[in-house]
C-alpha cells in the first residue's frame, strides 16, 4: 500500500513537473465544460462601463447553454474584477490563462488595460475578444476587435459635424481622459483636420485624469475659445464616471448643443444613466449601435437583456433595461467565437483563429456582421445618434452598409506600406 502510494505521489509529481515544463500540454478545461474568461472592472472608475459587459457575457452563455453547449459541452464562466488597476488586467488575464485555464478571454474596456493584457496573450498563444471602439495602431494575432477603428466611428464623426448637415464646424476641441486611447485617436484627427485644411489656430486639446470631476473651468475655455467667430465642435473621448460631471457642467453652463456640439466616442446609453439629458439634447455620440434603432434583431437583443435582467436581479437594468454599443459588440463575439469552435471542432487557439476568418452574424444594429478574413476586426456600419430627452438617442447619420477597417490609420505618415492584418507568428515558448 506505502509502495502504490509512494510511485502515485512520484508519478504525479513527474507529470506535475512536465506540464510546469512544456512537456505536456495542459487540459484547456475541465471535462464536462469549457471554460470562458470574463475581464471586466467591476470597480472602479470604469465599473460604470464595463459592469454590463460582464453580464452581457453572462447572458450569452446562458443562451449558448440553453441549447446545448459547444461541442456538446456547457460554458462555464470565470469572472475576475481587474478594478480598474491596469497592471491588474495582466496579473488577472494571466490568472484565468494559466490557472483557471480557459478556452477564451471576454475583456478589457480601455485601451492601457487592452495594451497591458496584450504580451500575456501573446506570450501564452491564448484568445482575447476585445469589445470596444479604439485608436487603431495595433494588430495582434491573439486579438479579435469587434468595436470600432477609427475609420468606422472618429473619422466618420468629425466629417459629420464638418459637413452642412452637421453645422460646418470649423473649429475643434479635442478633449479626453489622459491616456492611450484619447491620444491616439487625436494624434490622428489631428493630421485628419490638418489635411482638410484646418489650422493648428483652429484646435484646442486638453486631457483630464481618470477619474476627473471638476469640468467647471474646462467648460468656460470651452465657451471662450467657441466665441472667436468661427462655429467650434467638441470631440470628447472622456472615459468612464468622469462623463457624468462632464456632462452635468455642459447644463450648468448652458453650453447647448445649437451652440457647441459635442460628439462621444465613449457616452452611450448607459453612461447617460445617471445625467439630467435635458440640457443635453442635441449632442451626439457616433457608435455602431443604438438601443433605438428598429430592426428586427435589436428588437430580439433588447427583449433577450431585458428578460435576464430582470430575471437575475441585474443592478439598474432590472427596472430599466437599457442596451449599448459595447454590449453589441461583446455579444456579436461571444457568438462568433460560438461558431468558429464548432467549425473547427476545436477550442485550439490557432484552429479557432483560422475558423473565425469570414465569420457572419445577424447584428442586433440590423446588418450582418462579417469577421473581416484577415485583420481580426468587424466590417461594422457607423450611426450618428443626438442625445434625446429620455436618455436614448435619435440616429442623424449613418453609413451606406458595412465599413472595412482600416486599423493602421492613413492619416499617420509612418504607417505608409503597413499591411492591415497580423503577423502570424509562432507562439513563444
Amino acid at each position: 500500500m506505502r509502495t502504490n502510494g509512494t510511485r502515485r505521489h512520484a508519478l504525479q509529481t513527474l507529470a506535475a513537473a512536465l506540464v510546469g515544463a512544456g512537456c505536456l500540454a495542459a487540459p484547456a478545461y475541465a471535462q464536462n465544460t469549457i471554460k470562458v474568461g470574463v475581464l471586466h472592472s467591476l470597480s472602479g472608475t470604469m465599473a460604470i462601463s464595463e459592469t454590463v459587459l460582464k453580464d452581457t457575457v453572462l447572458m450569452a452563455i446562458d443562451e449558448i447553454n440553453a441549447k446545448g453547449g459547444v461541442l456538446g459541452k456547457k460554458l462555464e464562466p470565470v469572472v475576475v474584477d481587474p478594478a480598474s488597476n491596469w497592471p491588474l488586467f495582466a496579473e488577472k488575464a494571466k490568472q484565468l490563462i494559466t490557472q483557471d485555464k480557459v478556452a477564451v478571454v471576454f475583456g478589457c474596456w480601455t485601451s492601457v488595460s487592452r495594451k497591458s493584457v496584450l504580451p500575456v496573450f501573446e506570450e501564452t498563444n491564448s484568445l482575447l475578444f476585445y469589445p470596444v471602439q479604439y485608436e487603431g495602431e495595433e494588430l495582434s494575432k491573439n486579438v479579435f476587435y469587434t468595436g470600432a477603428a477609427p475609420n468606422q466611428q472618429a473619422i466618420p464623426a468629425v466629417e459629420y459635424l464638418m459637413s452642412k448637415d452637421g453645422g460646418s464646424a470649423k473649429r475643434w476641441v479635442l478633449l479626453g481622459t489622459d491616456y492611450v486611447y484619447p491620444r491616439t485617436t487625436n494624434k490622428i484627427l489631428r493630421a485628419f483636420l490638418k489635411a482638410k485644411g484646418v489650422a493648428e489656430a483652429d484646435i484646442m486639446e486638453e486631457y483630464t485624469p481618470f477619474g476627473h470631476a471638476d469640468y467647471q473651468s474646462i467648460i468656460a475655455k470651452i465657451k471662450k475659445f467657441a466665441s472667436e467667430g468661427k462655429k467650434t465642435a467638441v470631440v470628447s473621448t472622456i472615459n468612464g464616471d468622469s462623463n457624468v460631471p462632464f456632462y452635468k457642467e455642459l447644463g450648468n453652463q448652458g453650453l447647448k448643443a445649437t451652440d457647441v456640439p459635442v460628439v462621444a466616442f465613449s457616452v452611450g446609453e448607459e453612461e447617460l444613466r445617471g445625467v439630467d439629458t435635458k440640457p443635453l439634447v442635441g449632442h451626439l455620440a457616433a457608435w455602431n449601435y443604438f438601443q433605438s434603432i428598429k430592426a428586427p434583431a435589436n428588437t430580439e437583443f433588447i427583449q433577450k437583456w431585458s428578460a435576464y435582467a430582470k430575471a437575475k436581479g441585474v443592478a439598474g437594468h432590472k427596472d430599466k433595461p437599457l442596451t449599448n454599443d459595447p454590449m453589441e459588440a461583446t455579444y456579436l463575439g461571444i457568438m462568433m467565437w460560438k461558431q468558429a469552435v464548432e467549425k473547427a471542432k476545436s477550442t485550439d487557439t490557432d484552429k479557432v483563429i483560422a475558423a473565425m476568418a469570414g465569420q457572419t452574424y445577424k447584428a442586433p444594429s440590423g446588418i450582418t456582421s462579417t469577421m473581416d478574413p484577415k485583420n481580426h476586426h468587424l466590417h461594422k456600419s457607423v450611426f450618428i445618434g443626438e442625445v434625446q430627452a429620455d436618455g436614448q438617442f435619435k440616429v442623424v447619420w449613418k453609413t451606406k452598409g458595412p465599413v472595412a477597417a482600416d486599423p493602421w490609420s492613413d492619416y499617420i505618415a509612418e504607417n505608409k506600406g503597413k499591411k492591415n492584418e497580423p503577423v502570424m507568428l509562432a507562439a513563444k515558448k
